[in-house]
């Protein structure tokens, strides 16, 4: 009997159950680790795929930088509105207290008389000249009691409508503060994005970058000493002599760092070197591309002068100057200082002359 029983099998159990589950759990990690390594590893850019995200997230942060520019020159206009509603208010509310004290006196005098009424005082009287003359006083105190009345009323009426302004106009301005803050962010974290690409390249490709716009073609790199050499005389064929003071400008501004948001005198964005360059000429223009390119006259390309603004990107997202020959300064990206550029190496979308 014993002979034809089945031989027990061993279960996987004590040591070499363990060493089984090590070897498993071991080669699942390894397995799990090499899958995970090939679905997150980030792909090798060349210097081409390099420079090429670079320019599109430089374009990209111009953008939003324009957008942020319109939200603050708008948010700039509701802060102002908004200080010239309270401004009013309290002025309303001091001439309002001002009626109210003196209809305070009124009351108080009447008091002091016993309470009476002005008319009930006059009848009282037994002297035919006093009465009309107190009848005179009390129909003038009368009338001037209701219309102190009737203007506390109306400035009650009108500082309820300036308070519901004011708030409509606080509620306005937190919006377009949230979204500055949206539009910060997103430059920055372009910007970000960009300098992080830039630092994977070699120096000399570093270089080599730095020498472009940021725009796909090469700038004309011109700082400030070089600019003493080219800076032009005379009218330089600008059509007027203001637009020969904003030329002038410009050239003053090559080599000036791009600082988003930047109006001068020391750094400056696209827009904010055009309109720098325009106000020194005597000129207000608005803040952006997209608000420049209707402060003036349309020209077409045939009939560009020297201190047209040139607008670029179907977005109307950049802006430069014209300073004849076929060449712009204008203020490129970060990194990229305010220098001298052909303005074919955009695509340009428009041209105005500020009158």
């Amino acid at each position: 009997m014993a002979a034809h029983r089945k031989p027990k099998q061993r279960s996987l159990g004590g040591s070499t159950a363990r060493t089984t589950a090590v070897t498993l759990a071991l080669a699942g990690a390894a397995g799990s680790t090499a899958l995970e390594g090939t679905a997150h590893a980030e792909p090798t850019l060349t210097p081409a795929q390099i420079k090429s995200k670079v320019d599109k997230l430089y374009h990209d942060a111009e953008t939003a930088t324009e957008t942020y520019n319109g939200v603050k020159e708008k948010s700039v206009r509701t802060k102002r509105s908004l200080d010239q509603l309270r401004d009013e208010a309290a002025r309303r509310t001091e001439q309002l207290n001002v009626e109210r004290r003196s209809l305070g006196s009124m009351a108080a005098a009447q008091y002091r008389s016993g309470g009476i009424e002005p008319a009930l005082q006059v009848a009282l009287t037994s002297d035919p000249d006093q009465y009309l003359e107190r009848a005179a006083v009390a129909g003038r105190a009368g009338e001037l009691q209701a219309a102190k009345v009737r203007g506390a009323q109306r400035q009650l009426a009108q500082i309820a409508r300036l308070r519901g302004a004011a708030g409509q106009r606080f509620g306005q301005l937190a919006q377009e503060e949230a979204e500055l803050k949206k539009q910060k962010e997103k430059i920055q974290g372009n910007i970000s994005e960009a300098e992080e690409l830039l630092s994977r390249l070699t120096g000399e490709d570093r270089a080599r970058y730095a020498a472009q716009d940021g725009h796909g073609g090469e700038g004309e790199r011109a700082d400030r000493a070089s600019a003493g050499r080219e800076l032009p005389r005379g009218s330089v064929g600008a059509p007027n002599a203001r637009a020969a003071q904003a030329v002038s400008f410009a050239y003053s501004a090559l080599g000036k760092p791009y600082v988003w948001g930047a109006t001068g005198p020391s750094s400056f964005d696209c827009s904010g070197l055009t309109q720098a360059a325009w106000r020194s000429a005597g000129v207000s223009l608005p803040r952006t591309t997209y608000t420049q390119i209707n402060a003036g006259q349309r020209v077409s390309r045939s009939q560009l002068a020297p201190g047209d603004l040139l607008f670029f990107y179907s977005g109307i997202s950049h802006v430069g100057l014209y300073i004849g020959d076929g060449k712009m300064i204008h203020a490129p990206r970060p990194g990229a200082p305010v220098r001298i550029a052909p303005i074919d190496q955009m695509p340009m979308v428009g041209a105005t002359r500020p009158v």
